[in-house]
């Protein structure tokens, strides 16, 4: 969407190969473990954000007043043309919320639809903070889990439709899935939209990971199937996590059905800061205005790293196993032919210096499991896969 070749030059000169120090620069990423220790573990990329974001924040804070804020007056419009550019998904300016994360989307969504100990189903394994709604914000949390099966997970539909229950409000989808990388296809959310309406479940789809998907997939948002299914689905986007900006705190709930809206906004009044900070519309505006050459190049890089770490884990540590993901960028690691006793990923720290995320955290499918965030130059990817390669030789 940058239609000046300034920006597009500057963004066709971007190294990801570049090492950047990020030790010492209060990085949640960097500094939770000790030195030394190669951090592969939250999704957080090591990787500047795009040139133009950074112009723009450089010039908003020269300005040196910093008061209550308001969205720039055509960022509407500049998502609005992004989704139909890219997925199109025709979307009104008026169905767009803006949060304070994504996090806060599913919260918020879940605790606005049913009451105290009615039921949120997910699909395990999936993102720690999914399992964390229930406590939140008083809801149960059931599970129909995804299936290994043909090189890839898939969804059991009968064992979905079975664990529906008359408590059931909400179905989290989160898509691309987050950890095992898969992108569903046109066919799955059909299945999954036509349960949901038959059961009249709100869907809030998470689909932070979009804009990473690889060569022969395609990411389809569910509420673009039909507009009856948008009128029940709640969808959760974010330029966070793809132009690595998760320092600042904005994403986009987007709602058709006004009804859904009006309740998503009593809920969050008084709980829920009613906009994002000037810093962050600010750095939300310029990428998504200025950074599609950057993200072309970007998804290209990761595309490479996510094979190179397919082929390595397959010709030189053939007892760790991957699914490659079709998107994301991270990687769902099967240790359980690696004969390590107990957490592989406290193995891995403490054998190998390199932090993973424990499978564990995302369900109990996940034990055994470890996830590896390739989202770095690949001189720091290579040297993590050659201390856990050989780590397990000394284990």
């Amino acid at each position: 969407m940058d239609s000046t070749e300034t920006k597009e030059s500057r963004a066709a000169r971007c190294d990801f190969d570049k090492s950047v120090e990020r030790c010492g620069t209060d990085s949640v990423k960097w500094s939770h473990y000790d030195e030394g220790v190669l951090p592969l573990w939250v999704a957080d990329m090591d990787f500047p954000s795009p040139q133009p974001v950074i112009d723009a924040l450089r010039e908003r804070v020269a300005h040196g007043v910093f008061g209550y804020g308001m969205e720039p007056r055509d960022l509407r419009a500049v998502v609005q043309e992004r989704l139909q550019s890219r997925y199109r998904w025709e979307v009104e300016p008026e169905s767009m919320l803006f949060l304070p994360g994504v996090i806060v989307g599913f919260n918020l969504v879940s605790k606005a639809f049913g009451e105290a100990g009615d039921e949120v189903l997910i699909q395990t394994p999936v993102y720690p903070p999914f399992h964390a709604i229930g406590k939140n914000v008083e809801r149960t949390i059931v599970s129909a889990p995804l299936v290994r099966a043909s090189g890839r997970y898939e969804v059991d539909f009968d064992l979905f439709e079975r664990t529906i229950t008359p408590r059931t409000r909400v179905f989290l989808l989160c898509n691309p899935h987050n950890p095992v990388g898969r992108v569903y296809t046109h066919r799955e959310l059909e299945r999954l939209a036509e349960i949901c309406l038959r059961h009249k479940l709100i869907v809030c789809s998470d689909e932070i990971h979009q804009d990473f998907v690889y060569e022969g997939y395609t990411h389809i948002p569910i509420a673009s199937l039909s507009p009856e299914v948008a009128a029940h689905t709640v969808t959760l986007i974010s330029p966070t996590k793809t132009f690595n900006i998760a320092g600042f705190h904005i994403s986009i709930a987007i709602a058709s059905n006004p009804e859904v809206r009006d309740q998503l906004m009593a809920t969050a009044a008084g709980v829920v800061p009613s906009r994002p900070g000037i810093l962050d519309f600010v750095a939300a505006n310029a990428a998504y205005r200025h950074g599609g050459a950057w993200l072309e190049q970007l998804v290209c890089y990761l595309q490479d790293n996510r094979d190179f770490l397919a082929r390595y884990l397959r010709e030189r540590v053939p007892q760790l196993r991957m699914f490659a993901p079709q998107g994301t960028y991270l990687g769902w690691i099967d240790c359980r032919g690696a004969g390590i006793e107990g957490s592989p990923a406290e193995f891995f720290l403490r054998e190998a210096r390199v932090a993973l995320n424990d499978g564990a955290m995302f369900g109990e499918e996940g034990q055994g499991f470890v996830r590896l965030n390739f989202g770095c130059p690949r001189s720091v990817l290579e040297e993590a896969l050659e201390r856990m390669r050989a780590s397990l030789g000394r284990g």
